[in-house]
């Protein structure tokens, strides 16, 4: 008879989020896949987010998601602007549930940054006789030379976005999906009313720390009152902008402190974007510190993402209180089924799809329930 191991390496813990409990801490961050056409998902995005599903993984993420079809980054980007996306990605979260695994939506909107191709079509801009638009931003100041000069928000825009936020949350329900993630990060347009380096405004949006986090603030409000109380709200941030003069880790922490009494549950730690020539010092976890101070100083919990490649340092961060959850990006895009591995790696028990348990270990529990119902 197959025994199985007890529970015994925390990244494999459940954790509760308001109603929903992640089985295990490991979730698919949210990756662009360039594979749609009007906002669409497509067979791609279904086997690309459900394989890892099968993988194991506790939470799996859409990619960003543009709540407009002016705030997508570029014409093949996923989107969620409009009800006739809902069927598509319906099924998406349909199939992510049938693996024992819980369906995120990240919510985005790309500012400045929008209008580009495709990165394996060049980094270029997207003419509007090409399916090309005017980005808007809170600034009318260009990422960098080869990017659009954006159009600066006014309040009928700034309401607009706002709206446009809490009706993709609730697309986003209607499609099933048990979380939202807001995206505030990388440069993209809330991002930039963030940071002091693309926001030069001299209004009640700018100016300020007061000021630059209030449309932030806004939309988390929006959208907490869009998304259902019993379901969880998460938010993406660049923790610091690695430049002189921009956004920094004190202010994430002091605006995580605000988030957390406005309703959001878990703040996903990543950094910079903003700039194009900023020097980031790229290593395994290097992001890591800046979750666990807001973590610890804010007291709100994070999940931790950049670098993270091995399961004893996926482990470990959790196991040391860095954070609550761990994001993988590249890591799952070499390996849709690295949480498995990782189980196995930890002996660690794990529930293998039931077509694939002739590779599964020993004491895999479907595994096991599967030779406990052939004993006589």
């Amino acid at each position: 008879m197959v025994i199985l191991i007890p529970m015994s390496n925390p990244l494999f813990s459940p954790f509760q989020l308001r109603s929903v409990e992640f089985p295990n801490r490991i979730a698919v961050s949210p990756m662009c896949q360039y594979s749609s056409r009007d906002g669409f998902a497509t067979d791609w995005h279904l086997v690309h987010l459900g394989c890892r599903a099968q993988g194991g993984a506790g939470l799996v993420m859409t990619e960003a998601s543009a709540v407009l079809p002016e705030g997508r980054i570029s014409p093949a980007d996923l989107g969620i602007w409009k009800d006739e996306h809902i069927p598509g990605l319906e099924r998406i979260a349909r199939f992510i549930h049938s693996q024992g695994a819980r369906a995120g939506m990240q919510l985005a909107h790309a500012g400045r940054k929008g209008s580009m191709a495709p990165p394996a079509a060049g980094e270029r801009l997207v003419a509007p006789e090409e399916g090309g638009w005017q980005p808007v931003a809170p600034s009318p100041i260009a990422f960098a030379p080869h990017y659009a000069q954006p159009a600066a928000l006014d309040q009928a825009g700034i309401d607009n976005v706002i709206r446009a936020f809490a009706a993709a949350a609730r697309r986003a329900l209607a499609a099933g999906f048990d979380v939202v993630e807001i995206h505030g990060a990388h440069g993209y347009l809330l991002n930039e009313f963030l940071s002091p380096l693309a926001n030069q405004r001299h209004d009640s949006y700018g100016g300020s720390f007061d000021n630059r986090t209030r449309l932030m603030l806004q939309v988390v409000d929006a959208v907490r009152e869009a998304w259902p109380s019993h379901l969880p709200m998460l938010v993406r941030i660049s923790a610091t902008d690695w430049v002189e003069g921009g956004w920094t880790i004190e202010d994430s922490i002091e605006l995580a402190k605000r988030f957390r009494e406005h309703g959001v549950d878990l703040v996903d730690v990543s950094s910079g974007g903003i700039a194009p020539g900023a020097k980031i010092p790229l290593g395994p976890g290097y992001q890591t510190p800046f979750a666990a101070r807001i973590r610890a100083e804010a007291g709100i919990p994070t999940a931790a993402v950049g670098l993270i490649t091995e399961a004893e340092q996926a482990n470990t961060i959790v196991a040391e209180g860095a954070a609550d959850m761990v994001f993988m990006a590249r890591a799952m895009l070499r390996d849709p089924y690295w949480p498995l591995h990782a189980a196995a790696a930890f002996e660690q028990a794990a529930s293998w799809p039931v077509q694939y348990l002739r590779a599964a270990p020993q004491n895999s529990p479907s595994r096991v329930a599967v030779e406990r119902s052939a004993e006589p």
